[in-house]
């Protein structure tokens, strides 16, 4: 295990060292097709997403996290750094969602514009971490009324960089955001289907408070908001305890945790004889493939809704 760590913060200091020497390459080699597009890199594909909206054809963006990828426990490689050094402006969720790569946004900061999109959304709003008050849970964009605050942010700073096309950053920004309002109303017809007293979402972390907090379900994870976070048996035996209590049939598994968690609570609740079924896979902290409806964030979050109604109604 110290061996483990030790490696980690050892890849840490060479990348951090990579990024205080690298240049920020806008012209030259490196340059995007169009010399004229702000070149952007994003951390998780959410965020990805709004600057391909807003931005249009005036930006070129790519994600350092595809599919699967868990933004907790992800550690930059060179090729991110490249990426990083390449870009005009790096957004990031920030809220410790990135917890490895802390050391490397600080250093860009020196560098570039460097902007956590989840920190500009009202403290206010912000759910605690159960186990922490002091730390803010980063998985915002899990209610759709925060994530329009990552979008103006967004707006803002592509404005910021290029005020002669600020009529279409704003024009984008504001199609968004009306797409955005037609999804909460879509999530918040399909989550009445569901009677009050089923609504019981249990996961293998605890991504979903936000969208708990939004829509009107009681959130139960088996890790913290955190997957460097373990479980343990008494873990799991009090969500065991909740699934025979409220008589719910249905627990999900995240497209980027690994299943062992959940198969756990599977496992506990048959034991107690209480019988659960694996109720769908969540978009959790990655969306789906690109070129997917679940590759969008409006087309992930349908997809989320749709799997839990079908799930638990």
């Amino acid at each position: 295990m110290l061996k483990k760590v030790f490696f980690s913060l050892l890849s840490i200091v060479f990348l951090v060292s990579l990024v205080a020497c690298g240049s920020n390459s806008t012209n030259g080699e490196g340059t995007s097709e169009s010399s004229e597009s702000i070149k952007v890199a994003t951390t998780i594909a959410q965020i990805q997403d709004i600057v391909k909206n807003v931005g249009g054809e005036n930006v070129e963006v790519s994600s350092l996290m595809g599919p699967g990828t868990d933004p907790h426990t992800y550690n930059a490689v060179q090729g991110d750094i490249e990426k990083l050094n390449n870009a005009d402006v790096i957004f990031y969720n920030g809220l410790h969602l990135e917890g490895q790569m802390g050391e490397i946004f600080e250093k860009m900061k020196e560098q570039k514009p460097t902007i956590a999109v989840g920190e500009n959304i009202p403290e206010n709003q912000l759910l605690s971490d159960p186990e922490d008050p002091s730390i803010h849970d980063p998985h915002v964009w899990f209610s759709v009324e925060n994530w329009k605050y990552a979008v103006e942010a967004v707006r803002d700073e592509l404005i910021d960089l290029d005020k002669a096309n600020e009529e279409s950053y704003t024009e984008n920004a504001n199609a968004y955001l009306n797409a955005l309002t037609e999804l909460e109303g879509y999530i918040k017809e399909k989550a009445a289907e569901i009677p009050e007293e089923s609504r019981v979402l249990v996961t293998a972390h605890d991504a979903f408070n936000y969208f708990g907090e939004e829509y009107g379900f009681d959130v139960v994870g088996l890790q913290g908001i955190s997957t460097e976070s373990d479980f343990s048996v008494s873990d799991v035996q009090k969500i065991v305890d909740t699934l025979v209590d409220r008589d719910i049939k249905g627990v999900f598994v995240e497209s980027s945790v690994n299943e062992r968690s959940i198969n756990a609570v599977v496992e506990g609740a048959k034991e107690a004889g209480h019988e659960v079924s694996i109720g769908g896979e969540l978009y959790s902290d990655a969306m789906g493939e690109a070129g997917t409806e679940e590759g969008t964030y409006v087309g992930m979050f349908k997809h989320n809704i749709d799997t839990i109604v079908d799930a638990l109604k």
